[in-house]
């Protein structure tokens, strides 16, 4: 009996590690502009479930997540999944050619456009004057509910392939049919991202 009861504890300790407080919550408009420089909105991927990652071009980190969010693009996508990147380094807001390029040498098979780093900032609920890391993920599920974001200074399970494989299809399982169920908000597992 003991033994069950530290499963279960380690079933919800590890399940609340990958919510980052205040999740679940409704999801607000995002804008940015994509690799063409055609404005883009969040509520443009209403229906599906979309995980955004707020990257640098010139992170490391952030061009290791883009391939492997690539490979779940392409295995998931027909699912109802949209990744979309969005830069917000300097170097990306000069132009489009840092987009492509980053999505040229990385292989990306998902938009990736252009934010102000303020918005961007605004959008994650970070200050200015705090520590951040990046890349940073945020996944909102089919009704626009934010399912999953980043801690400021990173979510390892965020960027672990089988985790977020794991998390997403739960997801895209449980939102199945367009916008008619969701997560469960006192669910373990919908506060199982950071």
């Amino acid at each position: 009996m003991k033994w069950i009861t530290i499963v279960v504890l380690s079933v919800c300790l590890s399940a609340a590690a990958f919510a980052k407080p205040p999740v679940p919550r409704a999801a607000n408009e995002f804008r940015f502009v994509d690799g063409s420089g055609k404005p883009e909105l969040l509520s443009d991927y209403q229906g599906k479930v979309v995980l955004m990652q707020f990257l640098y071009t010139t992170c490391s980190h952030c061009q290791a997540t883009a391939r492997m969010l690539s490979k779940l693009q392409r295995e998931l996508g027909s699912q109802g999944l949209q990744v979309l990147g969005v830069a917000f380094n300097p170097e990306a807001q000069q132009g489009r050619s840092a987009l492509d390029e980053f999505s040229k040498i990385n292989n990306v098979e998902f938009p990736v456009g252009a934010a102000a780093p303020e918005a961007v900032l605004g959008y994650l609920g970070i200050s200015v004057m705090e520590r951040f890391v990046v890349p940073q993920i945020v996944i909102v599920d089919r009704r626009g509910i934010v399912r999953a974001q980043s801690d400021f200074l990173g979510s390892p399970e965020l960027q672990d392939e089988a985790s977020l494989r794991t998390f997403l299809r739960d997801l895209l399982n449980k939102n199945g049919s367009r916008g008619t169920s969701s997560l469960d908000v006192g669910s373990a597992h919908a506060k199982s991202i950071k």
